[in-house]
């Protein structure tokens, strides 16, 4: 690097030189974005910044009303001559909103897309990235970002030192603002400058689904390796049925492993996140990696023949049994008094 680009990035990263105008937020999730808008209008308080959604893309004008009434000022819509979304192209728009506005804070939705793109994003600007971003929060006047690692078996604390400070927030992380439809704030149409690149979309083949969506669920029976073969899980399917507004949700080795059910169902920290009102654990065992994706539930009940099984540590209630005897008498239970 030559000393004309260190000083270039020393400029970038100055209070100065970005003027702390901005907290921008960018999903290609419309929800996730929403999300991410209230805890975006909250840290915009404590930074004196105005808080500006990103549309990425042809055909979003119906998307920027939605991002104003979930709490953006502003709405900067861009990139509509680009037919295919690719990280290359959109951390260049990104990077120069930043570099034309100012930004104090740049968060980015948490989907395998968004991860690749703020590692671009955060590369290009010089600065600090924090993925998967839990928790974020003002201290002695700098932006910091509590984040989960090591399979949930700790939570990283990460101040940053330079400005924009880019991070990563995962689906659930915050609750979105009610919509107020009397809100105001501004629309606008920039021609952003973006680079030419060799690499493009060849192929994309759908996934595998059964149309099971677990992370907006309210209620999710999942099942584990308590299950002897994929006829059991009938079992699992009456319990959700007796507790109406279900959906089915699984450990890694149902979906991964044993192929008893599709992907939609995993629930884990390489499967989906989930924050259910209820979630009932039928035959997990409760390793970190499931833990880690269902940890935020409002309230958990566990069912486990071995009363040491891990999940119980994040039990509010358990129930220590052969799940094959319980699950039967639960059913009935729930019946009678439903």
């Amino acid at each position: 690097m030559t000393n004309r680009s260190l000083s270039l990035l020393t400029a970038y990263q100055r209070k100065d030189y970005w003027g702390d105008k901005m907290v921008v937020v960018y999903s290609e999730n419309q929800k996730l974005a929403c999300e991410m808008l209230s805890k975006a209008r909250e840290l915009s308080a404590e930074l004196n910044e105005k808080v500006t959604a990103v549309l990425i893309g042809n055909g979003k004008d119906q998307l920027s009303s939605e991002l104003i009434i979930h709490g953006a000022d502003k709405v900067v819509m861009t990139g509509a001559s680009l037919s295919d979304l690719k990280a290359e192209e959109v951390s260049d728009l990104l990077c120069a909103l930043a570099k034309e506005e100012g930004a104090g804070l740049m968060m980015i939705g948490s989907s395998k897309d968004g991860k690749e793109l703020a590692a671009r994003v955060s590369s290009k600007l010089g600065v600090g990235c924090s993925t998967d971003s839990k928790k974020l929060y003002m201290r002695d006047g700098s932006i910091c970002s509590e984040r989960v690692v090591f399979s949930g078996n700790g939570v990283a604390v990460e101040r940053f030192t330079s400005r924009p400070a880019v991070v990563t927030v995962p689906p659930k992380a915050y609750d979105p603002l009610p919509a107020d439809v009397g809100r105001q704030g501004e629309t606008v149409r920039k021609e952003l400058p973006y680079g030419t690149y060799g690499s493009r979309t060849v192929k994309v083949d759908p996934m595998l689904s059964e149309g099971a969506n677990v992370e907006d669920a309210e209620k999710i029976v999942s099942c584990g390796r308590g299950f002897k073969n994929s006829a059991d899980i009938k079992l699992i399917e009456e319990l959700a049925g007796a507790l109406k507004g279900y959906t089915l949700g699984c450990s890694r080795p149902i979906a991964a492993d044993l192929k008893w059910l599709s992907e939609d169902h995993w629930i884990g920290l390489s499967g989906h996140k989930v924050k259910p009102k209820l979630y009932v654990a039928c035959g997990i065992s409760g390793q970190v990696q499931h833990v880690a994706g269902m940890r935020d539930s409002g309230l958990i009940v566990a069912i486990n023949k071995d009363a040491n099984a891990p999940i119980f540590k994040v039990a509010d209630y358990g129930i220590v049994g052969d799940l094959y005897q319980v699950l039967p008498k639960l059913i009935n239970a729930i019946k009678a008094r439903t």
